[in-house]
């Protein structure tokens, strides 16, 4: 009995390890992309911006097919050997050659379907990083398996300084799209770099069928699901830069750029680290609820104020950081900000699902979510952007319900409980928001700068959000504060 509380609290101390090198590692990396690509938004204009958003969907679409199967099956799979990592190395190498010819060859009628020539070789030259994505993914892999998250910060630190630094002085130089092309050519390439020098892992001469169909058992279903869904989280980009132009692509996409920064970083922290735990303890069912409940709260306690606040500042933030041309993201910021707003939520159940090894029952939820997504798109296809727009959050919740209906089974943890969970930090939110958004507006008539609105208005929303907290949501704060490291410390 003592050595099993001894095994829990050595991975609880692993899981807070890996929660604070993650953290570290999505707010660097976030943040360094940011400070840059508002330094690359100001220098190029929409159409060099969103001829790479094109570019941009193909290659996350490419990077799904090739990765999310086997290095989530690496992460999962009880009993790891030598020849699992190895062989999946091979393989996913092969699988990026085959798509590279694959997009050098279709390069010329992608061009031609958007009427934009410089699209054929941003196309040919991007996919080069399809190789070290493939590399890539088995190193995370391996490194999420041990819980050892430090060399991923520190690669992801090192090569978004050095690709940002690259993309700005190209840009400087004239370089235009590729600029930004380069910019994540360097970054992935760089990243595997670094990774090798700190993680001990090498591929060895080892290519075994064996492993690769075990491994495929349970990976093809997150593949195709990873893949289902990367189309549909682009499709949207498709219609609106094939249908519209591709500068209305820049706008949607520099609007969807803050809200994701935003949500997936939280998302990703948190299921990074949280996968492997869930993974670790799927035999106690009582302690994955409890760990998904103290997730969700976290997640929503953290996340909530932040997108609600950035909806409220949203018009001199544009202004401020971006200048006046690109003024016209703002309605796009906040219709997306709405669908970004429970991505945790997603991420948390999806990850539950997952490392109870019910990779069919995640296959089944992504065909369901992506026929009433077409669904919902074709009805509000016809009516303009913002309705599709409006269409897309509706399914955001509608989704939602769908993935937490399998834990409910699971561990008893649904929809209306998760929801319930999450109601003090929206009711805190909301209100918050919505005193910032009224305080804006009277700051704006009386002729205020953009700089000095955010400056007045980033602080009172935050004394907003923790007055309302005190009031209605006392419980995820004494949560909150329970996880402070100096306290566990008794510092």
């Amino acid at each position: 009995m003592g050595e099993m509380t001894q095994n829990k609290e050595g991975w609880k101390g692993k899981i807070l390890s890996g929660l604070f090198w993650r953290f570290l590692e999505q707010i660097s990396y976030q943040g360094i992309q940011l400070i840059f690509s508002l330094f690359l938004l100001r220098i190029l204009d929409t159409e060099e911006v969103g001829a790479v958003s094109v570019i941009s969907i193909f290659i996350t679409i490419a990077n799904t097919f090739i990765q999310s199967g086997f290095s989530q099956a690496l992460m999962q799979k009880k009993e790891i050997k030598e020849e699992d990592y190895s062989s999946v190395f091979y393989l996913t190498l092969a699988l990026s050659g085959g798509i590279y010819l694959l997009f050098y060859g279709i390069s010329p009628f992608v061009a031609e379907f958007y009427h934009l020539p410089v699209l054929e070789s941003l196309l040919r030259q991007m996919s080069i990083l399809l190789f070290p994505g493939a590399v890539i993914s088995i190193q995370m892999a391996y490194a999420g398996r041990a819980l050892q998250f430090r060399p991923i910060f520190l690669a992801s630190f090192f090569s978004s300084l050095f690709s940002g630094v690259l993309a700005v002085f190209l840009a400087y130089r004239g370089f235009g799209s590729f600029a930004m092309a380069y910019q994540q050519i360097s970054y992935y390439f760089f990243t595997m770099l670094i990774l090798f020098l700190c993680l001990p892992w090498r591929p060895k001469l080892l290519f075994r069928l064996s492993s690769l169909s075990a491994l495929f058992h349970f990976g093809w279903k997150i593949l195709f699901s990873g893949l289902l869904d990367q189309i549909w989280q682009n499709i949207y980009g498709l219609v609106i830069g094939k249908r519209y132009k591709v500068e209305e692509l820049a706008l949607y996409n520099r609007g969807e750029m803050f809200p994701k920064l935003l949500s997936s970083t939280l998302s990703t922290m948190i299921s990074g680290v949280m996968f492997p735990a869930f993974s670790k303890m799927q035999e106690e069912k009582d302690t994955l609820q409890e760990m998904a409940r103290k997730t969700i709260r976290f997640s929503a306690f953290l996340l909530f104020p932040i997108l609600f606040g950035l909806m409220a500042v949203a018009k001199p933030f544009i202004i401020l950081l971006l200048t006046k041309k690109w003024i016209g993201m703002l309605p796009y910021l906040r219709f997306l900000s709405v669908t970004y707003l429970f991505l945790p939520l997603h991420m948390c159940n999806l990850q539950l699902m997952n490392s109870q090894g019910r990779s069919d029952l995640f296959l089944k939820l992504e065909i369901i979510k992506k026929i009433l997504g077409i669904i919902i798109l074709l009805l509000t296809f016809p009516f303009g952007i913002f309705v599709m727009l409006f269409g897309k959050n509706v399914g955001e919740v509608l989704c939602l319900y769908l993935n937490s209906k399998p834990n409910e089974k699971l561990i008893q943890y649904g929809f209306f409980s998760q929801l319930k969970d999450c109601l003090a930090s929206f009711i805190a939110s909301f209100l918050m928001g919505g005193t910032i958004y009224l305080s804006q507006g009277q700051l704006e008539k009386r002729g205020m700068t953009e700089l000095w609105q955010l400056i007045a208005l980033i602080p009172l929303g935050a004394i907003c959000y923790i007055l309302f907290s005190l009031l209605l949501n006392r419980k995820d704060i004494k949560t909150l504060m329970e996880l402070n490291p100096l306290k566990r410390k008794g510092m």
